[in-house]
C-alpha cells in the first residue's frame, strides 16, 4: 500500500478530522486516524464512537488497502513541513514510513478492520439545507445549550423540520433561544436533538464552505454531507420539552434601545454586581432605562443611564447579566426589542433590523427576583 499527497493538503483535512478525538478514549484505537485507501481516492476518518467524521482526498496511487495511524503524531509532523509532495509506504513489519523532500519518518500502525465501523442508516429522512443557514443556526442557539448531565435533552440543539420551515431550538431553563427559517423547508415534519460535539465541528467548517449540506436522519442517529465531509453521529435519546408553553404570548411592555449601547452598559455595570448572582436591576420609565448593580457585600455599586423608546408602564425587573451580555452579544443587529409583561415573567429579546428574508430569532430570558 502506497500514496503520494500534498502535506498542507492532508494537514488541512486532518486538523478538522482531529477535532473529533477526544483527548483520553478508553479505546486505544480511537487515538487513530483510519486510512482507507482505494486506488486514487483516500479516506480518512476519525471516531469517538458517538461521532464520527470522515473526508474524501483526491491522492496518487495504485493500490487499496486500510491502516489505523497515530493521529498526534502524524498530525504533529505534518505541521513541521513546508508544502511538498509526501509518499506514505506500509511497510511489512508494521510500520508506515512517510518520505519527504529532507527525509525518511516510520510511525508504527495497527490494522484499518480494527477501527470501529461506522453505522448505515436505514431507510433515512432527507433534508437539504445550505450550508450558511446552517452555520448560523448553530450560532445562533448552541450557546443557550445547557451542560447538565442530568437533563441531558437540554444539552444539545432541538431540529424541528417541516414543510412549513426549520426551527432550531436550546435551552437551560434560564434562557432560550429559537431561530426559525420559512424560507428553508423539508418534504416532512421531523424533529431530533442533536449533540453539542459535533455541532461545533460543524459550525467551525461550514463557515469556509458555501455548499448545501444533505441532512439524513433517522430515530438514532444523524448524518451531514457536505464538500468532500461526511459527519455520523448519534443523537440524544429522550423528548424535548415544551418551549412553546414557556415563551410568554402576552408582553405589554416593550422596550426599544441599541444593541451596542445596552451590551456596553451591561457589561459595566455587572462589574460591580454580586459575584454568585451577576444581577442586574433594569429599571424603566418613560423614555429613560435605568441599569443598576449593587454588591452589598463589598460596598460596590454602579448605575447607568440610557436613553431608549418603550411603550408600556413603569416597572423594575432582575436579570442575570452574563446571560443578557451572551444574548446581546450574539444579535448582530443595530436596534434591539425586549419585551415583558411582569418582573417574575420571562423577557423576550428579538432583533429589530439586520434579519434576512423569512428569518426569526426568538431569544427568552428568566428574571432573577429583586431584593428590593
Amino acid at each position: 500500500m502506497k500514496f503520494i499527497v500534498s502535506s498542507s493538503y492532508l494537514l488541512k483535512q486532518l486538523q478538522v478530522l482531529g477535532n473529533v478525538i477526544n483527548s483520553n478514549n478508553t479505546l486505544p484505537i480511537l487515538d487513530n486516524f483510519l486510512f482507507d485507501l482505494d486506488h486514487n481516492v483516500l479516506t480518512v476518518s476519525a471516531s469517538d464512537l458517538e461521532t464520527t467524521m470522515s473526508a474524501t482526498l483526491g491522492i496518487d496511487s495504485e493500490s487499496k488497502g486500510s491502516v489505523a495511524v497515530p493521529a498526534k503524531l502524524l498530525l504533529e509532523i505534518l505541521k513541521t513541513f513546508p508544502e511538498q509532495p509526501l509518499t506514505f509506504t506500509v511497510e511489512e513489519n508494521s510500520t508506515i514510513e512517510i518520505s519527504s523532500n529532507s527525509g525518511k519518518y516510520a510511525l508504527a500502525y495497527a490494522p484499518g478492520d480494527e477501527f470501529p465501523k461506522s453505522v448505515n442508516l436505514d431507510d433515512p429522512s432527507v433534508t437539504l439545507v445550505p450550508s450558511d443557514v446552517l452555520a448560523t443556526a448553530i450560532s445562533k442557539t448552541i450557546f443557550a445549550a445547557g451542560n447538565d448531565d442530568l437533563r441531558p435533552v437540554m444539552s444539545g440543539v432541538f431540529f424541528q423540520f417541516s414543510p412549513q420551515g426549520l426551527t432550531f431550538v436550546a435551552t437551560d431553563a434560564h434562557k432560550l433561544v429559537k431561530y426559525a427559517r420559512t424560507d428553508v423547508t423539508a418534504s416532512q415534519v421531523a424533529d431530533f436533538i442533536m449533540p453539542k460535539k459535533p455541532l461545533t465541528i460543524l459550525k467551525n467548517i461550514l463557515g469556509t464552505s458555501d455548499a448545501e449540506v444533505k441532512i439524513e436522519y433517522n430515530d438514532s442517529n444523524a448524518t451531514f454531507s457536505f464538500d468532500n465531509y461526511v459527519l455520523m453521529c448519534r443523537l440524544i435519546d429522550g423528548k424535548y420539552p415544551n418551549y412553546e408553553a414557556v415563551i410568554p404570548k402576552e408582553n405589554p411592555n416593550k422596550l426599544m434601545i441599541d444593541r451596542s449601547q445596552f451590551l456596553s452598559s451591561v457589561r459595566r455595570v455587572a462589574i460591580f454586581s454580586n459575584k454568585t448572582t451577576h444581577q442586574i436591576r433594569l429599571k424603566i420609565a418613560g423614555a429613560e432605562l435605568n441599569v443598576s448593580a449593587e454588591d452589598i457585600d463589598y460596598s460596590n455599586k454602579a448605575e447607568e443611564r440610557l436613553t431608549c423608546d418603550y411603550q408600556g408602564d413603569d416597572m423594575q425587573i432582575g436579570y442575570n447579566s452574563r446571560f443578557l451580555t451572551e444574548m446581546l452579544t450574539n444579535l448582530q443587529s443595530d436596534m434591539i426589542m425586549l419585551e415583558m409583561s411582569l418582573p417574575n415573567r420571562a423577557g423576550i429579546l428579538t432583533p429589530v433590523d439586520g434579519l434576512e428574508e423569512g428569518e426569526t430569532v426568538t431569544m427568552l430570558v428568566m428574571p432573577v427576583m429583586l431584593n428590593s
